[in-house]
Parts: C-alpha cells; structure tokens; sequence
C-alpha cells in the first residue's frame, strides 16, 4: 500500500499507469489466477458466472446446463429394482408366488447396483411365509373338511333312505329328505 503523502513508494518506485500491464503476479500467488489489479488502475468487471451460455446455431438441439438434485433426491439417480420391490411387497399380501418372483428379482438388481433394496427383501419373506402357511390351510383342507364334509352327506342320504322319505334330523339338524333324494 502506498502513503497519499509519498506516492513513489517506499523504494521510490512510481504505480503503474492505466493503461500499462499488470504486473506478474506476487511470490506464492497461483499462476493460473491474474494479479491483482494496481493501485490507480481502472477497475474491472467481474467475470459473468451466472450468464447465460452461447446461443446454439439454428437447429441445433438447445444445451441445458445440468441443475444440482432436488432436497432428498438420490445424487447418482434411481435405485435398480427399488420400484419393482415396492410392487412385490403390496402383491405379496395377495398374490404371494408373483411378489416372491418379482422380489428376488428386484433383489438381484439392487445387489448388482450396489445398493439396499428392503422393500423386495420384505416381499420375499412375507411372500414365502403366506405361501407356506397357504399350502398348510390346503393340505388341513384337503385332508379334514373334505372328508368330514364328504361323511355327512352319506349320513344324511343314509338317514334318508332308512326313513323312507319326510324330514329327518341329522346331528340336531332338521334335513327334508324330499330335496335330498328328489324322488
């Protein structure tokens, strides 16, 4: 800095005119960024960072600058599978053997991306679960209330045909036998 008082400067050196050149740049300072301006010197303006860039030529396809992601959007774009995952896990609640087909594949393609996939691992195993329990109320099915359905019927005709006919009870039911054996 220079005293108003002794413009040559303390080792009697004159500032630099206006339209001289700066000079280079000081010991430590990047050589990449210009020097600051001098004292006197005419001020410039600062670089434009916010303009608007160069106008395509005619026909070409508009260039858009890339924008920063959204508040809690994903920076690296969406998960693999992640939409997949979701559908799995709502069918998984009715069409179980669908969801756990499409929520090991879902799986498959988050792993392959490198990322966590929760929704498809819950339909795996709320699918696989309801699948399981699923076959088990068939089997009881299959096995006790056929059979026993199956029984009752034969007691009823049974019943039917030892009466000759009118209305019967069967095990405290009142059954009309004219409906069961339609003579």
């Amino acid at each position: 800095m220079t005293d108003p008082q002794n413009p040559a400067g303390p080792e009697g050196t004159q500032p630099p005119a206006a339209n001289e050149p700066p000079a280079a740049p000081a010991y430590g300072a990047p050589a990449d960024q210009p020097a600051p301006p001098a004292y006197g010197s005419a001020p410039t303006a600062p670089p434009a960072y916010d303009a608007a860039p160069p106008a395509a030529p005619y026909g070409a396809a508009p260039s858009y600058a890339a924008a920063p992601p959204a508040y809690g959007a994903p920076a690296d774009g969406p998960i693999p599978g992640k939409t997949m995952g979701i559908v799995a896990f709502v069918l998984s609640f009715f069409a179980q053997l669908i969801a756990l087909i499409l929520g090991v594949v879902a799986l498959v393609q988050s792993r392959k991306a490198g990322h966590k996939n929760g929704f498809a691992l819950a339909a795996i195993i709320i699918s696989s679960v309801l699948l399981v329990l699923g076959i088990i109320a068939l089997i009881v099915i299959f096995a006790i209330v056929i059979p026993l359905a199956v029984q009752g019927t034969e007691q009823v005709i049974d019943a039917c045909i030892a009466a000759g006919g009118g209305i019967v009870e069967v095990n405290g039911v009142p059954i009309d036998c004219t409906e069961v054996l339609d003579y």
